[in-house]
């Protein structure tokens, strides 16, 4: 398996450090570095704010104190992720270009302050960004210390500036080519609100256009393809010094505004920063959560990805800074590992003295100590991470795809009806996911345009909008003899959300499911409906009730309430050589847990334990050739005791049969690949 970071191909443990704080203390500099073997730290992530210091006045590079700062590194055994500082521009480049400051949704211009606030289209930002990532590269490219290029920090926002409105309408025309066909797609006869010039086309803002659902879906598919359009300018410039190093970004936790799955092809490397808020309750559904947006960021390359920020502590910047409870650190680093993470990394090595970050959880505190809770937890992980090194040469293999797709939440969330109060897509696609975690069944997260041919089962829910010819790659799959779980709200309108016509599910999923889904019932807050299988077992039902008629398909489940009492709720349809089972609202978690340990059974999943994993306790598996290894992660808050299948080992050598868990612990087994 290729490594993350051939340099340097082993477990990263580390995270951000900015010594350009620090540059008037060379005896913190140089504590620094003891600290950080003590640790056990061999890779820290620098620059990433440091633009400031690189380029103090335009055109004025300085570059000699990073390089004496990730030569002391690298000869200290410690390894440098190079940032390109493009996420905080000098406050003096604001000043004197205010064309790159951002323009808000109100259509007024930022003042300078804050980070992550340039325009993405602003020619002039991207040449200096250009000049500045080609200076870095050139310079410390051959460095041997230098592993991996960090591009940014957490690409996020929109800007609306003339400049951006003009690119929007050019890559308009690129996808339309005509105004009859955008006005057409978007169904802009609506309220009379046709475009006969392409200069009458502006971003949807609150004061001026959003009713036309086109508009707001492409303009955010327009947002998501500038700003990979300016980070291709980062990556191809720090590319054209030594391609052999990779490239990465760091991603963010359920980020709502970009579709990340388009970023895939131009990053070597996914990496993301996760900070779960644990708190005294709550935490087995936190844990579940998580783990989800860990597939996610694996699923996106299909590989391993880094944990490029987490917090050894707390956070400053949530309505409470709870701190880890004994254990958590390690459960929580081991979780990502568990999931795909080749790293542990932190925000931060060493607190800021001052500002915003002044108070956010780190590795090293005010104190300036070793002798701290929070240190030793780092450390153990450090420990943790040298003995199971060679778990970086192991992957997860799932044999279920869940499909959540950004650009159908987008839609889903702007349509307007059938449940403004809220349609919950996304906690839909978490109440099929937790049901898999809470058997310890691997699952590989997918978009609308992945490949689902390899899997055995697929679940797809409220699949409301279908582009990317998604719905012909739904037919093959079960055709071919796939299992296929689909849900109310899907197959309604194609990719520039124009309804389809002729009956529900559209595009020629009604067959696949062998229902027609006449029409919703939209329930209150405090409304439910009850699901009744023919051996009498009841479940709630919540929020929308899809009204639909068998077409084909066998009625497994009834409604058992309102005045469509007795009519199909549940049901399953034979489909070429496989079966689609469509669910006609949003169950409540027994129904899934019940439907997926009954398919677990029949199609014979892949499971990390032979038995049901204790409530609270998750278990992984990540394997390659030769090896399996098991991990096992405590979030219900007291002791475990789970029972290994035969042949595993902890990583002294010694055989395991029964795991006990403290609460809050997270441990690691291997043995010879199954």
């Amino acid at each position: 398996m290729k490594s993350l970071t051939p340099k340097y191909p082993h477990m990263l443990h580390g995270g951000d450090y900015n010594p350009d704080q620090w540059l008037d203390r060379p005896d913190i500099l140089e504590e620094d570095i003891r600290l950080m073997k003590e640790a056990h730290i061999n890779c820290v992530s620098v620059g990433i704010f440091a633009w400031a210091k690189l380029e103090p006045q335009e055109g004025v590079y300085d570059f000699d104190w990073l390089e004496k700062i990730i030569d002391n590194l690298y000869k200290n055994g410690i390894y440098t992720v190079l940032a390109t500082p493009s996420g905080a521009k000098p406050v003096w480049m604001s000043e004197q270009h205010p064309e790159i400051r951002r323009v808000q949704a109100n259509l007024v211009r930022d003042e300078t302050g804050g980070r992550h606030n340039h325009c993405y289209t602003s020619p002039y930002y991207r040449e200096k960004v250009k000049a500045m990532d080609t200076a870095l590269a050139q310079r410390f490219a051959s460095h041997p210390g230098v592993i991996l290029w960090h591009l940014s920090n957490e690409y996020g926002g929109e800007c609306y500036c003339p400049q951006c409105q003009a690119a929007f309408r050019r890559w308009l025309r690129e996808k339309y080519g005509t105004l009859d066909n955008l006005n057409h797609q978007w169904w802009t006869t609506f309220w009379s609100h046709t475009y006969t010039d392409w200069e009458q086309i502006h971003a949807p803002v609150p004061h001026g256009e959003t009713s036309v659902h086109g508009l707001t879906l492409d303009w955010k598919r327009f947002v998501t393809h500038q700003v990979i359009d300016f980070m291709k300018v980062e990556r191809d410039a720090v590319k054209a010094a030594d391609p052999a190093i990779p490239v990465t970004t760091n991603f963010m936790y359920d980020f709502y505004h970009y579709n990340y799955f388009k970023f895939k092809e131009q990053l070597d490397v996914i990496s993301w920063d996760a900070y779960p808020q644990w708190r005294n309750e709550g935490n087995v559904e936190t844990a579940a959560d998580f783990a989800l947006w860990h597939d996610v960021m694996r699923s996106i390359k299909g590989q391993p990805f880094l944990l490029m920020e987490s917090t050894p502590s707390n956070t400053n910047w949530t309505p409470v800074s709870k701190l880890k409870k004994p254990g958590m650190h390690m459960a929580s680093s081991m979780q990502a590992v568990a999931h795909g993470a080749n790293s542990v990394q932190y925000f931060q090595f060493r607190k800021s003295r001052g500002s915003t970050e002044k108070f956010h959880g780190a590795v090293v505190d005010h104190y300036g100590g070793s002798d701290t809770r929070v240190f030793r937890d780092v450390a153990a992980v450090g420990q943790r991470l040298e003995a199971i090194d060679a778990v970086t040469q192991s992957d997860v293999k799932a044999e279920v795809a869940l499909v959540f797709d950004m650009e159908n939440r987008w839609a889903i969330e702007g349509a307007a009806g059938p449940r403004n109060c809220g349609i919950h897509y996304a906690e839909q696609v978490r109440a099929h996911y937790r049901a898999l975690w809470s058997m310890g069944i691997p699952v590989d997260i997918v978009d609308e345009e992945c490949d689902i041919s390899g899997y055995k089962l697929v679940i797809a829910p409220m699949l409301y909008l279908l582009r990317a010819g998604f719905e012909e790659k739904l037919k093959a799959f079960v055709e071919n003899g796939g299992t296929l779980i689909g849900t109310y709200h899907t197959g309604l309108v194609n990719e520039n959300d124009l309804c389809y016509l002729g009956g529900w599910p559209g595009a020629g999923l009604g067959e696949v499911f062998g229902v027609w889904h006449e029409d919703t019932d939209s329930l209150w807050d405090d409304e439910h409906n009850t699901l009744r299988l023919a051996d009498g077992r009841e479940y709630g039902l919540k929020e929308i009730c899809a009204l639909i008629h068998p077409r084909g398909a066998q009625v497994l489940g009834t409604y058992g309430e309102d005045f469509y009492q007795g009519e199909a709720a549940l049901t399953v349809n034979q489909y070429g050589k496989g079966r689609a089972y469509y669910i006609a609202s949003f169950g409540e978690d027994a129904l899934y847990r019940d439907l997926y340990q009954k398919l677990a059974g029949e199609l014979s999943l892949k499971r990390a334990l032979e038995d049901l994993p204790p409530e609270g306790v998750e278990a992984c598996l990540r394997e390659n050739g030769e090896a399996q290894y098991l991990f096992l992660q405590n979030f219900s808050g007291r002791q475990q005791q789970v029972s290994l299948p035969q042949g595993y080992v902890d990583f002294q050598g010694q055989p395991v049969e029964q795991a006990c868990l403290a609460p809050y612990d997270g441990q690691v087994f291997c043995r010879e690949k199954q």
